[in-house]
């Protein structure tokens, strides 16, 4: 059960897939024309350690960001947070080269 009011009033994204409408141009002012669908790339924790959604618009390229809810799946939001550790941006098997070459020993064996 989610307690009354927790995060629930000014929201336009979707509780279990976390995708939202681009509708406003400045927070709340729902001023856009563009109404594209804006996918969660990823989430960043504000002052406080309250969890936002990182969202791209899939029509113009917009980023923004919007809270999170108490009624949020946390699975999903879990799965966004991981992400980059989950396709990282380079090989994995590259790890111990790239160590090497900002300086360090190079070896992750003790």
């Amino acid at each position: 059960m989610v307690p009354e009011g927790v995060g629930r009033g000014h929201r336009n994204h979707c509780t279990n897939c976390l995708t939202s409408l681009h509708v406003d141009q400045e927070p709340g002012d729902r001023a856009s024309d563009c109404g594209g669908l804006m996918d969660p790339i990823g989430v960043w924790v504000r002052k406080g350690g309250e969890w936002a959604v990182i969202h791209r618009c899939r029509g113009c390229g917009k980023l923004d960001s919007n809270r999170t809810a108490a009624n949020d799946d946390p699975m999903k939001l879990m799965s966004i947070a991981l992400r980059p550790l989950a396709e990282a941006p380079f090989p994995l098997e590259r790890i111990e080269e790239l160590v090497a070459l900002m300086g360090g020993e190079g070896s992750l064996s003790k």
